[in-house]
């Protein structure tokens, strides 16, 4: 079964685990990450990752063992809009 995609648009170069952690609010502070990564896996292209650090970049996806779905980082010049199309 095909996992629900969300995409996770960001500004800079890159998002570190940790920070994307924190967005998704799985862990509230930083001092949680290494506790979380320890007891929860976590895959980042299909590998498992354990580094709080990783440095995640646009077309990556990410994985967690404890929450659906399929996170997909995208910078913010690619990210999709919805417009109003509505011609009245």
């Amino acid at each position: 079964m095909e996992q629900e995609q969300f995409f996770v648009t960001i500004d800079e170069e890159y998002i570190t685990l940790t920070q994307l952690l924190k967005a998704l609010a799985i862990i509230q502070t930083g001092g949680q990450v290494k506790p979380y990564l320890q007891n929860n896996e976590v895959w980042v292209d299909g590998e498992l990752e354990q580094r709080r650090g990783r440095k995640l970049y646009p077309g990556m996806h990410v994985q967690f063992a404890n929450v659906e779905g399929d996170f997909i980082i995208e910078a913010e010049s690619e990210a999709t809009t919805v417009t109003d199309n509505d011609e009245t």
